[in-house]
Protein backbone atom coordinates (compact mmCIF):
# COMPACT_ATOMS: atom_id res chain seq x y z
CA UNK A 1 0.00 0.00 0.00
CA UNK A 2 1.30 3.53 -1.17
CA UNK A 3 2.11 5.57 2.08
CA UNK A 4 3.13 9.29 1.23
CA UNK A 5 5.87 10.79 2.06
CA UNK A 6 6.04 12.73 5.45
CA UNK A 7 7.86 15.78 4.41
CA UNK A 8 5.97 16.22 1.30
CA UNK A 9 4.74 19.85 2.62
CA UNK A 10 8.50 21.17 3.96
CA UNK A 11 10.07 22.37 0.29
CA UNK A 12 7.50 23.05 -2.74
CA UNK A 13 5.93 26.76 -2.23
CA UNK A 14 2.50 27.19 -2.23
CA UNK A 15 0.43 30.50 -3.57
CA UNK A 16 -3.15 32.09 -2.35
CA UNK A 17 -4.92 31.60 -5.94
CA UNK A 18 -6.23 35.30 -6.35
CA UNK A 19 -8.06 36.56 -3.17
CA UNK A 20 -9.60 32.92 -2.51
CA UNK A 21 -8.33 30.90 0.53
CA UNK A 22 -7.00 28.45 -1.67
CA UNK A 23 -3.62 27.98 -2.05
CA UNK A 24 -1.77 25.98 -4.72
CA UNK A 25 1.58 24.36 -5.71
CA UNK A 26 3.72 26.64 -7.74
CA UNK A 27 3.89 23.19 -9.97
CA UNK A 28 1.17 21.58 -10.62
CA UNK A 29 0.93 17.69 -12.17
CA UNK A 30 -1.55 17.99 -15.87
CA UNK A 31 -2.41 14.65 -17.04
CA UNK A 32 -2.66 16.21 -20.63
CA UNK A 33 -0.57 13.68 -22.45
CA UNK A 34 0.85 10.72 -20.83
CA UNK A 35 -2.13 9.38 -18.78
CA UNK A 36 -4.39 6.33 -20.53
CA UNK A 37 -4.25 2.84 -22.20
CA UNK A 38 -1.31 3.75 -24.46
CA UNK A 39 1.17 3.97 -21.36
CA UNK A 40 2.78 1.79 -18.78
CA UNK A 41 0.51 1.48 -15.97
CA UNK A 42 3.60 1.74 -13.58
CA UNK A 43 4.93 4.85 -14.99
CA UNK A 44 1.71 6.51 -14.60
CA UNK A 45 1.80 5.18 -10.70
CA UNK A 46 4.79 6.45 -9.91
CA UNK A 47 4.84 10.10 -11.71
CA UNK A 48 1.41 10.59 -9.29
CA UNK A 49 3.28 8.88 -6.27
CA UNK A 50 6.18 11.24 -6.65
CA UNK A 51 4.40 14.30 -7.43
CA UNK A 52 2.59 14.00 -4.28
CA UNK A 53 5.23 12.70 -2.05
CA UNK A 54 7.15 16.21 -3.74
CA UNK A 55 4.31 18.40 -2.30
CA UNK A 56 2.65 18.42 -5.72
CA UNK A 57 -0.95 18.57 -4.35
CA UNK A 58 -2.48 19.66 -8.28
CA UNK A 59 -3.88 17.18 -10.38
CA UNK A 60 -5.37 19.02 -13.38
CA UNK A 61 -7.43 17.35 -16.25
CA UNK A 62 -10.23 17.72 -18.86
CA UNK A 63 -13.09 15.34 -20.45
CA UNK A 64 -10.93 15.11 -23.33
CA UNK A 65 -7.58 14.49 -21.91
CA UNK A 66 -6.21 10.90 -22.99
CA UNK A 67 -5.69 9.75 -25.15
CA UNK A 68 -8.31 8.58 -26.22
CA UNK A 69 -10.86 11.78 -24.31
CA UNK A 70 -11.69 10.42 -21.27
CA UNK A 71 -8.78 7.93 -20.77
CA UNK A 72 -6.95 10.45 -18.08
CA UNK A 73 -9.71 10.88 -15.82
CA UNK A 74 -10.55 7.22 -16.12
CA UNK A 75 -7.07 6.24 -15.07
CA UNK A 76 -6.87 8.75 -12.49
CA UNK A 77 -9.87 7.75 -10.70
CA UNK A 78 -7.84 4.02 -10.76
CA UNK A 79 -4.84 5.35 -9.12
CA UNK A 80 -7.13 7.36 -6.54
CA UNK A 81 -8.89 4.30 -5.54
CA UNK A 82 -5.77 2.26 -5.73
CA UNK A 83 -3.36 5.14 -3.79
CA UNK A 84 -4.87 8.27 -2.57
CA UNK A 85 -8.27 7.59 -1.27
CA UNK A 86 -7.13 8.76 1.99
CA UNK A 87 -5.48 11.48 0.96
CA UNK A 88 -8.28 13.23 -1.17
CA UNK A 89 -8.76 15.44 0.94
CA UNK A 90 -5.24 16.76 0.64
CA UNK A 91 -6.01 17.33 -3.21
CA UNK A 92 -7.45 19.61 -5.86
CA UNK A 93 -8.67 17.69 -8.79
CA UNK A 94 -9.89 19.99 -11.41
CA UNK A 95 -11.26 19.45 -14.85
CA UNK A 96 -12.66 21.07 -17.70
CA UNK A 97 -15.42 20.92 -20.35
CA UNK A 98 -15.51 22.44 -23.64
CA UNK A 99 -13.88 20.18 -26.50
CA UNK A 100 -15.84 17.60 -28.61
CA UNK A 101 -16.57 15.05 -26.48
CA UNK A 102 -19.20 13.24 -27.98
CA UNK A 103 -21.21 13.21 -31.57
CA UNK A 104 -23.86 15.64 -32.00
CA UNK A 105 -24.79 19.19 -31.04
CA UNK A 106 -24.74 18.85 -27.26
CA UNK A 107 -21.02 17.19 -27.17
CA UNK A 108 -18.72 20.52 -27.13
CA UNK A 109 -18.38 24.02 -26.97
CA UNK A 110 -20.56 25.88 -23.50
CA UNK A 111 -24.34 25.39 -23.41
CA UNK A 112 -25.64 24.32 -20.23
CA UNK A 113 -26.61 21.26 -21.11
CA UNK A 114 -23.08 19.59 -22.26
CA UNK A 115 -20.86 21.20 -19.40
CA UNK A 116 -23.40 19.87 -16.86
CA UNK A 117 -23.56 16.23 -18.80
CA UNK A 118 -20.21 16.45 -19.20
CA UNK A 119 -18.91 17.20 -15.30
CA UNK A 120 -21.40 14.12 -14.53
CA UNK A 121 -19.56 12.10 -16.80
CA UNK A 122 -15.98 13.17 -15.76
CA UNK A 123 -17.21 12.49 -11.95
CA UNK A 124 -18.43 9.08 -13.20
CA UNK A 125 -15.06 8.42 -14.71
CA UNK A 126 -13.02 9.30 -11.56
CA UNK A 127 -15.11 8.17 -8.56
CA UNK A 128 -15.61 11.54 -7.20
CA UNK A 129 -18.44 12.88 -6.25
CA UNK A 130 -16.89 16.40 -6.56
CA UNK A 131 -14.26 18.27 -8.46
CA UNK A 132 -12.80 21.30 -6.74
CA UNK A 133 -12.60 23.23 -10.26
CA UNK A 134 -14.32 23.11 -12.69
CA UNK A 135 -13.27 24.53 -16.05
CA UNK A 136 -15.02 26.02 -18.53
CA UNK A 137 -12.22 24.96 -21.13
CA UNK A 138 -13.12 27.87 -24.20
CA UNK A 139 -14.90 30.10 -25.05
CA UNK A 140 -18.65 29.56 -26.97
CA UNK A 141 -19.14 32.20 -29.62
CA UNK A 142 -22.70 30.96 -30.19
CA UNK A 143 -23.72 30.49 -26.11
CA UNK A 144 -24.68 33.81 -24.23
CA UNK A 145 -21.69 33.93 -21.24
CA UNK A 146 -24.62 33.94 -19.34
CA UNK A 147 -25.43 30.76 -19.61
CA UNK A 148 -21.72 29.34 -20.13
CA UNK A 149 -21.17 31.16 -16.50
CA UNK A 150 -24.77 30.14 -14.91
CA UNK A 151 -23.75 26.30 -15.55
CA UNK A 152 -20.70 26.67 -13.65
CA UNK A 153 -22.17 28.65 -10.72
CA UNK A 154 -25.00 25.31 -10.62
CA UNK A 155 -22.16 22.86 -10.42
CA UNK A 156 -21.13 24.93 -7.34
CA UNK A 157 -25.24 24.96 -5.87
CA UNK A 158 -25.25 20.98 -6.68
CA UNK A 159 -22.18 20.40 -4.70
CA UNK A 160 -20.35 18.55 -7.98
CA UNK A 161 -17.72 21.31 -7.79
CA UNK A 162 -16.04 23.28 -4.97
CA UNK A 163 -14.49 26.42 -7.35
CA UNK A 164 -14.94 26.90 -10.94
CA UNK A 165 -12.33 28.57 -13.45
CA UNK A 166 -12.24 29.47 -17.41
CA UNK A 167 -9.48 28.69 -19.88
CA UNK A 168 -8.51 30.44 -23.30
CA UNK A 169 -10.55 33.86 -22.97
CA UNK A 170 -9.50 36.90 -23.74
CA UNK A 171 -8.93 39.40 -21.41
CA UNK A 172 -12.28 41.39 -22.00
CA UNK A 173 -13.97 38.25 -21.88
CA UNK A 174 -12.32 37.28 -18.49
CA UNK A 175 -14.05 40.80 -17.03
CA UNK A 176 -17.44 39.99 -18.65
CA UNK A 177 -17.27 36.41 -16.98
CA UNK A 178 -15.83 37.40 -13.77
CA UNK A 179 -18.79 40.09 -13.18
CA UNK A 180 -21.49 37.66 -14.41
CA UNK A 181 -20.30 34.73 -11.92
CA UNK A 182 -19.85 37.59 -9.31
CA UNK A 183 -23.77 38.76 -9.21
CA UNK A 184 -24.57 35.26 -9.12
CA UNK A 185 -22.49 34.73 -5.87
CA UNK A 186 -19.72 32.25 -7.61
CA UNK A 187 -16.49 34.10 -7.76
CA UNK A 188 -14.00 33.26 -10.84
CA UNK A 189 -11.21 31.45 -8.93
CA UNK A 190 -8.84 31.41 -11.73
CA UNK A 191 -8.07 31.57 -15.38
CA UNK A 192 -5.08 28.98 -17.34
CA UNK A 193 -4.19 30.32 -20.16
CA UNK A 194 -1.17 29.91 -21.88
CA UNK A 195 1.64 31.41 -21.64
CA UNK A 196 5.74 30.58 -22.03
CA UNK A 197 9.17 32.88 -22.74
CA UNK A 198 8.09 31.97 -26.39
CA UNK A 199 4.16 32.66 -25.82
CA UNK A 200 3.77 35.82 -24.11
CA UNK A 201 0.14 36.78 -25.33
CA UNK A 202 -1.10 36.53 -21.86
CA UNK A 203 1.16 39.86 -20.97
CA UNK A 204 0.81 41.80 -24.88
CA UNK A 205 -2.73 41.14 -24.88
CA UNK A 206 -3.71 42.19 -21.45
CA UNK A 207 -4.83 39.17 -19.75
CA UNK A 208 -2.07 39.10 -16.60
CA UNK A 209 -3.44 42.86 -15.95
CA UNK A 210 -6.89 41.81 -16.35
CA UNK A 211 -6.45 39.03 -13.23
CA UNK A 212 -4.13 41.36 -11.16
CA UNK A 213 -7.59 44.01 -11.91
CA UNK A 214 -10.14 40.90 -10.67
CA UNK A 215 -7.80 39.97 -8.37
CA UNK A 216 -8.33 36.29 -9.71
CA UNK A 217 -5.79 33.36 -9.65
CA UNK A 218 -3.87 31.35 -12.72
CA UNK A 219 -2.24 28.75 -13.63
CA UNK A 220 -0.49 28.71 -16.75
CA UNK A 221 -0.05 25.47 -19.48
CA UNK A 222 2.56 24.64 -22.19
CA UNK A 223 4.91 26.98 -19.79
CA UNK A 224 7.27 24.35 -21.40
CA UNK A 225 5.83 24.77 -25.03
CA UNK A 226 5.50 21.54 -25.87
CA UNK A 227 9.48 20.39 -24.62
CA UNK A 228 10.69 23.12 -26.98
CA UNK A 229 12.00 24.81 -23.47
CA UNK A 230 14.39 21.80 -22.73
CA UNK A 231 17.37 20.11 -23.28
CA UNK A 232 15.46 17.92 -26.06
CA UNK A 233 16.08 20.59 -29.06
CA UNK A 234 19.30 21.51 -28.21
CA UNK A 235 21.30 19.76 -31.23
CA UNK A 236 17.90 19.18 -33.47
CA UNK A 237 15.22 17.12 -33.18
CA UNK A 238 16.20 13.58 -31.83
CA UNK A 239 13.92 10.50 -33.32
CA UNK A 240 11.88 9.90 -30.00
CA UNK A 241 10.72 13.71 -29.65
CA UNK A 242 7.16 14.70 -29.75
CA UNK A 243 8.27 16.95 -33.07
CA UNK A 244 9.78 14.32 -34.92
CA UNK A 245 6.16 12.39 -34.17
CA UNK A 246 2.92 13.29 -36.20
CA UNK A 247 1.63 15.09 -32.85
CA UNK A 248 -0.28 17.87 -33.88
CA UNK A 249 0.86 20.16 -30.77
CA UNK A 250 4.65 20.45 -32.23
CA UNK A 251 5.57 20.65 -35.79
CA UNK A 252 8.89 19.67 -36.61
CA UNK A 253 9.07 22.49 -39.50
CA UNK A 254 8.79 25.00 -35.77
CA UNK A 255 12.21 23.62 -35.19
CA UNK A 256 13.95 25.99 -36.78
CA UNK A 257 17.60 27.45 -36.79
CA UNK A 258 16.81 30.93 -35.72
CA UNK A 259 14.62 28.99 -32.55
CA UNK A 260 18.18 26.88 -31.77
CA UNK A 261 20.18 29.75 -31.70
CA UNK A 262 17.59 31.18 -29.05
CA UNK A 263 17.39 27.90 -27.03
CA UNK A 264 20.94 27.47 -26.64
CA UNK A 265 21.57 31.17 -25.69
CA UNK A 266 18.23 30.58 -23.04
CA UNK A 267 20.56 27.42 -21.79
CA UNK A 268 23.44 29.55 -20.96
CA UNK A 269 21.84 31.82 -18.44
CA UNK A 270 20.18 28.53 -16.97
CA UNK A 271 23.38 26.91 -16.90
CA UNK A 272 24.70 30.54 -15.25
CA UNK A 273 21.90 30.64 -12.97
CA UNK A 274 22.22 26.44 -11.80
CA UNK A 275 19.37 25.22 -13.43
CA UNK A 276 18.25 23.15 -16.72
CA UNK A 277 16.63 25.34 -19.68
CA UNK A 278 13.36 23.96 -18.57
CA UNK A 279 13.54 24.89 -15.10
CA UNK A 280 14.31 28.51 -16.42
CA UNK A 281 11.39 28.59 -18.20
CA UNK A 282 9.07 27.32 -15.43
CA UNK A 283 11.04 29.93 -12.96
CA UNK A 284 10.48 32.84 -15.68
CA UNK A 285 6.34 32.36 -15.61
CA UNK A 286 6.33 32.03 -11.82
CA UNK A 287 9.09 35.17 -11.51
CA UNK A 288 7.83 37.66 -9.34
CA UNK A 289 4.14 35.99 -7.94
CA UNK A 290 1.83 36.75 -10.68
CA UNK A 291 1.23 33.04 -12.02
CA UNK A 292 -0.45 31.56 -9.43
CA UNK A 293 0.90 27.63 -10.68
CA UNK A 294 2.88 26.60 -13.33
CA UNK A 295 1.49 23.64 -14.80
CA UNK A 296 3.45 20.93 -16.68
CA UNK A 297 2.82 17.07 -17.93
CA UNK A 298 5.46 14.36 -17.11
CA UNK A 299 6.52 11.02 -18.93
CA UNK A 300 8.45 9.94 -15.84
CA UNK A 301 8.83 10.79 -12.18
CA UNK A 302 12.56 12.52 -12.52
CA UNK A 303 10.64 14.62 -15.00
CA UNK A 304 8.26 15.84 -12.11
CA UNK A 305 11.58 16.04 -9.92
CA UNK A 306 13.36 18.40 -11.90
CA UNK A 307 10.37 20.27 -12.75
CA UNK A 308 9.47 21.38 -8.73
CA UNK A 309 13.54 21.72 -8.31
CA UNK A 310 12.85 24.96 -10.56
CA UNK A 311 11.66 26.30 -7.37
CA UNK A 312 14.54 26.34 -5.67
CA UNK A 313 15.20 29.76 -7.78
CA UNK A 314 12.54 31.85 -8.75
CA UNK A 315 14.37 34.96 -8.61
CA UNK A 316 15.59 37.04 -11.69
CA UNK A 317 18.10 40.26 -11.26
CA UNK A 318 17.31 43.07 -14.13
CA UNK A 319 20.68 42.22 -15.80
CA UNK A 320 18.49 38.43 -16.67
CA UNK A 321 15.37 39.39 -17.57
CA UNK A 322 16.94 41.99 -20.11
CA UNK A 323 18.90 39.28 -21.22
CA UNK A 324 16.11 36.83 -21.95
CA UNK A 325 14.37 40.00 -23.42
CA UNK A 326 17.16 40.51 -26.12
CA UNK A 327 17.51 36.68 -27.02
CA UNK A 328 13.60 36.10 -27.49
CA UNK A 329 13.48 39.82 -29.62
CA UNK A 330 16.40 38.86 -31.40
Amino acid sequence: MYTAHPDRYADLPYRRTGRSGLKLPAISLGLWHNFGPDRSVETQRAILRRAFDLGVTHFDLANNYGPPPGAAESALGEFLKADFARYRDELVISTKAGYLMWPGPYGEWGSRKYLLSSLDQSLDRMGLDHVDIFYSHRPDPETPLEETMGALHSAVQQGKALYVGISNYGADQTREAARILGELGTPLLIHQPRYSMLDRRPEEEGLLDALDELQVGSIVFSPLEQGLLSSRYLDGIPEDSRAASDSPFLKSDAITEELVGKLRALDEIAKGRGQTLAQLALAWVLRGGRVTSALVGASSAQQIEDSVAATRNLDFDAEELARIDAILQA
